[in-house]
């Protein structure tokens, strides 16, 4: 359900949030910040934090995934994540060794590994799988990661020239002693469940999610791989001009409908205490000191953006597959500016309570892509799935 906000949120040189009823025109003038007003804010599960991961893609798309039945009417949900995660480490691992070695292995995965995960495998609630077997109060995969590489080299590098049948058991053993074992089935409000079942009972239908994109080297109005490392499994998206790449995201909200989204952080304009990210028309490194330490206190004019620029700043690796986040609303600021709420999953304490503001600019510049349902694309644009 779309949620009208009338509260606001200022940033000021503290780094602070104030919340208040509205903003007379005195404080428009005035203010040398940045003050949003919330336009829509849908409904999203509380923020919580991928710790120690590069599991991000799989903590966006289950919060989006999570979004998706309150909108349909199915509130307090909490889904597993780590359940994808083991899902889709397996498969990757498939894919290293079918293509003996010569491809992506590691953390990263995208939105659309989410969705054909919950596909083929269903899912299951985070009271039943924490997906965290081992001591400490985060999650951490920085050894599980390396050993897990190692075993595959190993695999692919066998001097025997044939693989035995018993290396993917052992893979799977460690992924179970790191993550735990897969539940094969599980009882919700007295009810026994598969996983596969359980996604059933959910209602959520893989087919009916879609990814888009904007570049101008994939042809537009088609279905094309986009060529980006984490994109392990050759997953096509619909590409599209730029600007219906952004009526996409505000048609989708509009109609009450949130976006998984892929996106570039690493820019230095993303602040991530300030809670807001811009694309300031001052290269960054044309800046002065004084202008970069103020960067998301004081508001500060942004940078004009096309395709070209867009374009440009993929192919000359600006702009590059890092973080996957939860768009969940829109805001204008005191000069009417557009931005983006972004829930994010690296815990309360980022941004403002675990939100980024993101600017129109810095959307258009540093997305990579959405994924959304495909009843949320305007009418034109989904003629063309």
């Amino acid at each position: 359900m779309v949620k009208k906000i009338l509260n606001t949120t200022l940033l000021t040189g503290f780094s602070a949030f104030i919340t208040f009823a509205g903003f007379s025109q005195n404080e428009k003038k005035d203010n040398n910040g940045y003050l949003f007003n919330d336009l829509i804010r849908l409904d999203a599960t509380p923020v919580i934090s991928q710790d120690i991961t590069g599991t991000c893609w799989s903590f966006s798309t289950t919060s989006f995934l999570e979004s998706e039945l309150m909108r349909m009417g199915k509130a307090d949900v909490d889904l597993s994540e780590m359940y994808q995660v083991h899902r889709m480490y397996r498969e990757k691992a498939l894919n290293y060794v079918r293509r003996q070695g010569k491809t992506q292995f590691g953390e990263g995965s995208l939105s659309h590994d989410v969705i054909r995960s919950v596909a083929q495998y269903g899912m299951v609630p985070q009271e039943i799988y924490s997906g965290k077997n081992y001591s400490g109060d985060k999650y951490m995969h920085g050894e599980m990661d390396a050993v897990l590489k190692s075993m595959l080299i190993a695999v692919v590098s066998n001097p025997n020239g044939k693989l035995s049948t018993a290396w993917l058991d052992a893979y799977t053993g460690v992924l179970d002693a790191y993550m735990g074992e897969i539940p094969e089935s599980f009882q919700v409000n007295g009810k026994t469940f598969t996983p596969e079942s359980y996604a059933q009972e959910l209602g959520i239908t893989p087919d009916d999610y879609v990814s888009i994109t904007s570049f101008s080297h994939l042809p537009y109005g088609e279905f094309s791989v986009l060529q980006i490392p984490d994109n392990w499994s050759n997953e096509a998206y619909l590409n599209v001009p730029l600007e219906d790449f952004m009526e996409v995201l505000d048609h989708a909200l509009a109609e009450g409908y949130t976006l998984a989204w892929d996106a570039d952080v690493s820019e230095k304009t993303w602040k991530t205490r300030e809670g807001i990210a811009i694309i300031p028309g001052t290269p960054y490194a044309e800046m002065t000191n004084e202008e970069r330490e103020n960067l998301g206190k004081i508001y500060i004019k942004e940078a004009e953006v096309s395709q070209e620029s867009r374009q440009a700043g993929f192919d000359d690796y600006s702009t590059t597959d890092d973080h996957l986040m939860h768009i969940i609303g829109k805001a204008r600021d005191q000069r009417n500016n557009v931005y983006y709420i972004v829930k994010n999953s690296w815990g309360t304490k980022a941004g403002i309570e675990g939100y980024q503001y993101v600017s129109a600019a810095y959307m258009k510049m540093k997305s990579i892509a959405f994924l959304v349902h495909k009843d949320a694309l305007p009418a034109r644009i989904k003629k063309m799935l």
